[in-house]
């Protein structure tokens, strides 16, 4: 199986996360800010290596805890 990260909301945090396409880990590049963004929305869809190959997908939501305060 080949996981992969089809979109996310916002668009401008695409190279905050990373995600590894033989085990589906997900993981940070970057630093997420509470001030900026709370609320992420990943589209990750997985794809096998059969043929034909099925495709199966799902929402992951990361939401930001202002923990500084």
């Amino acid at each position: 199986v080949i996981y992969e990260i089809d979109t996310i909301v916002p668009p401008s945090a695409s190279d905050v996360f990373s995600i590894d396409s033989n085990t589906g880990e997900i993981t940070l590049t970057g630093n997420l800010d509470f001030e900026t963004f709370t609320l992420y929305d990943l589209n990750v869809k997985a794809k096998d290596k059969g043929t034909p190959p099925l495709l199966g997908h799902c929402k992951v939501l990361v939401e930001v805890l202002d923990v500084n305060d």
